[in-house]
């Protein structure tokens, strides 16, 4: 038996259709608000047996802070793709961040080496990498640093720690580590909302730029990593580095909107920076634009993706053909 959990999110959602295409025997845990119909969906654009092949899929309630409901959901499993995260990137949310991503990842690691689960394997973030200086390639060996770094990606280092206690205590582990994940169905939350951005043709871009993968290698990735002899290493997914404006233009081209052309100064990323907190302040709604952010706007990170190639002779495909197709998507669902 596998188990999935944030199986209701993009990564999730296109793992379990992997997956259950491929006859794997699976159970996905889920939270009581959680929408299954979006998986549902995401299936549908994969598949006309949608329906038949989400029936597959064994359901379980449980929170990954909710131990007792978790300790049902592990029974007989044998493999585990920990995917659930909660995302912010408001310094507000930092406690409940800590909370979910850190503690849940505690909680399911600490289950797995209770029922001697063979592997687990953890959906990470590029955010986690450590930054390279002077324009040169981030690997897999950059050193951590948490200077300039938001609070969703602190989150996501220490539930990384988590995963390395597993392994030292003899859990075995695989971790990938994506850069901007494109693919379709959620278009409010996490990269997603990438192509709700795109769609509102703004003037503007940001000077920076940073790693950008299909959803299907992400996918392809962590299934390959988990059927292998690889243990206790991390892997960069990236399969291109993009400026902001570079990726933008080709969003806004497939939307039909008009491409940004004007480069946005910091101070005008500082004024949005202060909008955005009085806004917030008023409205009581998470702050989208905070100094971590200006920070990443302004600056462009790149990565090597060279360590997943030679441990599986892993090829990245084009992103392009995957822009094309959750840019369809989205205007079938956002007319």
């Amino acid at each position: 038996m596998v188990l999935v959990t944030g199986g209701t999110g993009l990564v999730g959602a296109h793992l379990l259709f992997d997956l259950v295409q491929k006859g794997f025997p699976v159970r996905a845990i889920h939270r009581k608000e959680s929408d299954l119909s979006r998986v549902e969906k995401v299936f549908g654009y994969y598949s006309e047996n949608a329906t038949s092949l989400f029936n597959k899929i064994e359901w379980v309630e449980a929170d990954i802070n909710d131990v007792p409901a978790l300790e049902s959901a592990f029974k007989n499993v044998e493999y585990v793709y920990h995917a659930a995260a909660l995302i912010s990137f408001d310094p507000r949310d930092y406690q409940k961040l800590l909370k979910v991503n850190a503690e849940g990842t505690a909680n399911i690691v600490n289950l797995c080496i209770k029922n001697q689960v063979k592997k687990l394997c953890y959906a990470s973030t590029i955010g986690t990498i450590g930054k390279s200086l002077n324009n040169a390639l981030a690997t897999e060996e950059n050193e951590w640093n948490d200077q300039n770094v938001n609070v969703y990606a602190l989150s996501k280092y220490e539930a990384e720690m988590e995963v390395w206690r597993g392994s030292q205590e003899g859990l075995p582990v695989v971790m990938v580590n994506p850069g901007v994940i494109i693919g379709p169905g959620f278009w409010n939350s996490g990269s997603g909302a990438l192509f709700t951005t795109a769609n509102k043709g703004y003037r503007f871009y940001p000077p920076g730029g940073t790693g950008f993968v299909t959803v299907h290698d992400v996918i392809k990735m962590m299934v390959s990593l988990m059927a292998s002899k690889i243990e206790n290493e991390r892997f960069i997914a990236v399969a291109k580095n993009l400026s902001f404006q570079e990726i933008l233009i080709r969003l806004t081209k497939k939307l039909d909107k008009p491409a940004p052309k004007q480069k946005l100064k910091y101070w005008q990323l500082e004024i949005g920076r202060i909008v955005d907190l009085i806004w917030s302040t008023l409205s009581g709604k998470s702050r989208k634009i905070t100094k971590n952010a200006i920070h990443s706007m302004k600056n462009r990170d790149l990565y090597e993706n060279k360590k997943i190639q030679q441990f599986l002779d892993f090829q990245f495909e084009s992103i392009n053909p995957t822009i094309d197709f959750t840019c369809r998507c989205f205007l079938k669902e956002n007319l």
